[in-house]
């Protein structure tokens, strides 16, 4: 049997909702008894996919962000979809580096690090459509537990 939990939160494309989102998500995440550091990579990647869609996918100019988080098992999905101009060659996007705002000074990294700090990373756009970013991690409280039990044994 499958034990699964989701949310669906809305909030404007406005920079002080980021840490919102990533306050959200660590607290969604919770329940499925995250190291402190898959906490860190998982907020790392949801900050990341919620700057894109400011900055890129409404260009500071205004817009609804959702945020779709499922917990099915050991295994969260956290979904960033906004409607703004889309991403015209994803591919190129994301390429690390690249980056359609350098006046802002951006590195260029967004779905790098969400790459590296999460275990799966898929990215749908249409142009003047939107964007849907989709990132898998999963929390195995066994393998910890396991491990565990383990350096207890070998302690005694």
């Amino acid at each position: 049997m499958k034990d699964k939990n989701e949310m669906m939160l809305e909030f404007e494309s406005k920079s002080q909702n980021e840490s919102f989102a990533r306050t959200v998500v660590a607290a969604f995440a919770a329940q499925l008894d995250p190291t402190i550091e898959e906490l860190a990579d998982i907020k790392t990647a949801v900050s990341e996919a919620v700057t894109n869609s400011i900055i890129h996918g409404y260009a500071d100019g205004g817009g609804i962000i959702q945020m779709h988080c499922v917990i099915c098992n050991d295994e969260l999905t956290v979904e960033i979809i906004d409607k703004g101009v889309g991403i015209a060659n994803i591919e190129k996007a994301m390429e690390p580096l690249y980056t359609t705002r350098p006046e802002l000074e951006r590195s260029g990294m967004g779905f790098s690090f969400m790459e590296a700090f999460m275990d799966d990373l898929e990215v749908e756009s249409a142009v003047e459509k939107g964007t849907l970013v989709r990132m898998k991690k999963s929390i195995k409280k066994s393998d910890r537990q396991s491990g565990i039990k383990q350096e207890a044994r070998q302690k005694v």
